[in-house]
């Protein structure tokens, strides 16, 4: 079947559920009121507790795993990932520089290892059904990161990850501005995913065929998503966004526009979560 004949079936996410009870409110409120079918828990974050109670009320909304290891809370003590965490318990707020430690620093692996492992049983010990795993900033594609969520992929029930990959081109035509933002992540991006799908193969993990809002940052609005949805090629996609009822209330806006919900059900454009593959 070609693109343009499959049926177009959209995964509508929203990262960094539980970083604060105005992103809590928004995520369940987008859910119910609009387009969002599922969302991402930072599960070391304040309001994640919220997060998880709003999670149980809504059992429609598929909740995967945020993994955060630049720009948030760890979830083991300081003393324990020393290379990973700061005295006060905060990864680095310098994602590209992190990245490279993680690389290059082979104490970093067996601290990243059980980092992982803690944030992991955290989302278990929540009672939660995992629907995907991704990462804040998308640091699950790091290699290093990548090949210790393949390496323990059945042990920590890892179905579905997203592999996070914007189309250029078509962005190119449905946004302006930010290019060097814009050109650089779909560089960066288009590698990692193109060195992480054969290997997402190999462990049977599903995926989508394209992922979009990565190359928005921030801007998710809703003239980008209505030009989106009349351009949505075929096949399982997803959009990832982070709307909130303050920072990216923009983003919130588009997800309960009347007029987007419409527009979704006139196009015949399925919303699914990631155990929907």
């Amino acid at each position: 079947m070609s693109e343009k004949a499959a049926p177009r079936r959209l995964i509508v996410n929203a990262d960094d559920f539980g970083r604060s009870p105005s992103i809590n409110e928004a995520v369940v409120r987008a859910h119910r009121e609009g387009i969002l079918t599922s969302a991402s828990l930072m599960v070391n974050e304040t309001a994640a507790g919220e997060a998880v109670r709003l999670a149980r009320e809504n059992p429609r909304l598929g909740v995967g795993l945020h993994l955060a290891l630049v720009c948030g809370r760890a979830a083991l003590p300081p003393e324990q990932i020393p290379n990973l965490a700061g005295p006060q318990g905060r990864f680095s707020e310098h994602p590209v520089g992190a990245g490279w430690r993680y690389f290059f620093r082979s104490q970093c692996r067996q601290e990243l290892r059980a980092e992982m492992e803690e944030q992991f049983a955290k989302f278990r010990a929540a009672g939660l059904k995992l629907d995907h795993v991704n990462g804040h900033l998308n640091m699950h594609l790091h290699p290093v990161v990548l090949q210790i969520l393949l390496e323990n992929a059945e042990r920590w029930g890892i179905g579905a990850m997203r592999l996070t990959r914007d189309r250029f081109f078509l962005n190119a035509r449905l946004a302006s501005g930010q290019w060097g933002y814009r050109v650089s992540h779909a560089l960066v991006f288009g590698l990692l995913s193109g060195w992480a799908r054969p290997r997402l193969a190999r462990k049977g993990v599903r995926h989508t065929e394209a992922v979009f809002g990565l190359l928005q940052n921030g801007r998710v609005d809703g003239a980008y998503v209505e030009k989106l949805l009349r351009r949505l090629p075929g096949g399982n996609l997803e959009l990832y966004s982070h709307p909130s009822l303050d920072q990216f209330r923009n983003e919130f806006d588009a997800l309960t526009n009347p007029a987007i919900r419409n527009l979704a059900q006139e196009l015949g454009i399925q919303l699914i979560r990631y155990q929907d593959l």
